[in-house]
């Protein structure tokens, strides 16, 4: 054993695959400063001056960048290389957060705010999400269950904790307008970090020569990949599913437990601790995912646990009015549930070729851009008409839909297997 593979030997026995550990610290960093204000933002804007619905407004806007730059993250790197797609989300970040703090917040220039808040958009998906198809590029199978896990460790920690922990101590020392300017701190060195430090080399195009000559038709492969292997449509609607909850539930389960005896601040303590427990598990189902096979981890543990749990955040201050233990407990193991899901980034780009692979992330990540709409959207639609227990039932519903739907997420050898089993109970 050479030195070179024991200094890796530790990375890689827990998961993650150590010629890509600085894409992984970059990454965590990076999501760090585009996250600085999510949890303030619209109460901020709020404060001086715009309304709900224009800040509501601001953050559809974003969403929708978040979207696009989702869905051509994927095949951008197929196109172009992951490294110059980063680097592309790190330019239209920059570009929309300076231009955002310089001629559009401080006079809360609306019309300007709109469009300069959106690009900024444009750069987490295409930064983080190409960084996750150069993970299942450059990783073994036996591996990326783990591999995957890790990344949406880093991911989610940098986003949903570190970001809002950093801005807890910034805003009462240098206040939200120095804030943000922090926030190109953190994205340059996270950027850094993730395509100078790390050294390893992917050249996706070797994959399928005949790619390289046709940039256009990369790009439209993003969407007939569909049509040539709909099992990724299916994996694309499960995605949507599995975080739809997580933007619907803050617009009126607040509400809901504020009457059951739950004040503002303690939901705020308990989604807090919702997404350590989410984090910690995107690493075990990682592990899991890779023992007892991707597919069931995301059917059982992720749609029906989800599912099950949604349920058990409804009736839990139903019948157990101000006990918080139990509905800290019960939005735990919702978020522990919603990890579950974390295989479905390795499973994926599994049901298709080399050639496809980054096509097939391209439909992944667009259904991690249309949660952010999906989830409201639900709650605008139904919540007069079914009202909060209604709602709770169809956001389970749509989680054990999605138990269904995993059934026809077979990989090509499980296919291969099935096959050759009936043929041979025939000739029996």
């Amino acid at each position: 054993m050479t030195n070179l593979t024991k200094k890796q030997s530790f990375l890689d026995r827990i998961g993650i695959p150590s010629h890509l550990f600085w894409g992984y610290v970059g990454v965590l960093i990076f999501m760090m400063g585009d996250g600085l204000e999510l949890a303030w933002i619209s109460p901020y804007l709020v404060d001086r001056g715009l309304t709900v619905q224009q800040a509501a407004g601001l953050t559809t806007a974003y969403g929708v960048t978040i979207a696009i730059g989702a869905w051509f993250s994927g095949v951008l790197v197929e196109a172009i290389g992951p490294r110059k797609t980063m680097l592309l989300g790190v330019l239209t970040y920059t570009i929309g957060q300076v231009l955002f703090l310089t001629i559009a917040l401080p006079e809360l220039h609306y019309g300007l705010m709109i469009p300069t808040y959106a690009v900024r958009g444009f750069g987490y998906p295409l930064f983080a999400y190409a960084f996750l198809v150069w993970i299942t590029y450059r990783t073994p199978s036996y591996q990326l269950g783990k591999a995957v896990g890790w990344f949406w460790f880093v991911f989610t920690g940098g986003l949903s904790v570190l970001g809002a922990y950093f801005s807890s101590w910034a805003i009462p020392v240098i206040g939200h307008i120095g804030t943000l300017w922090v926030a190109l701190v953190f994205i340059a060195f996270g950027a850094f970090l993730a395509v100078v430090v790390n050294r390893d080399q992917i050249d996706v195009k070797k994959v399928d020569e005949s790619k390289k000559e046709n940039k256009l038709k990369e790009l439209l492969n993003g969407i007939l990949i569909v049509k040539k292997e709909p099992k990724v449509g299916i994996a694309g609607i499960v995605r949507v599913i599995n975080q739809a909850s997580q933007y619907a539930f803050p617009l009126f389960l607040p509400i809901y437990l504020g009457k059951q005896g739950v004040s503002t601040t303690v939901w705020l303590n308990i989604w807090g601790t919702i997404f350590i427990s989410n984090i910690a598990f995107n690493l075990i189902f990682g592990y899991v995912g890779d023992k007892l096979g991707w597919r069931r981890t995301v059917k059982w543990f992720g749609a029906v646990g989800c599912g099950v749990f949604t349920l058990m955040l409804f009736y839990t201050p139903y019948f157990f009015e101000e006990n918080v233990f139990l509905v800290g407990l019960a939005g735990i193991l919702w978020g522990a549930c919603l990890a579950g899901f974390v295989p479905l980034s390795a499973l994926t780009p599994s049901l298709v070729g080399d050639g496809d692979k980054g096509a097939a992330m391209s439909i992944l990540n667009l259904g991690a851009g249309l949660c952010v709409f999906v989830g409201p959207a639900i709650v605008t639609l139904f919540y007069d008409a079914l009202g909060v227990k209604g709602l709770m039932w169809l956001l389970a519903g749509l989680y054990f839909i999605a138990a269904i739907l995993t059934n026809f997420l077979k990989l090509p050898d499980e296919t291969v297997k099935k096959v050759s089993k009936n043929v041979k109970e025939k000739i029996v």
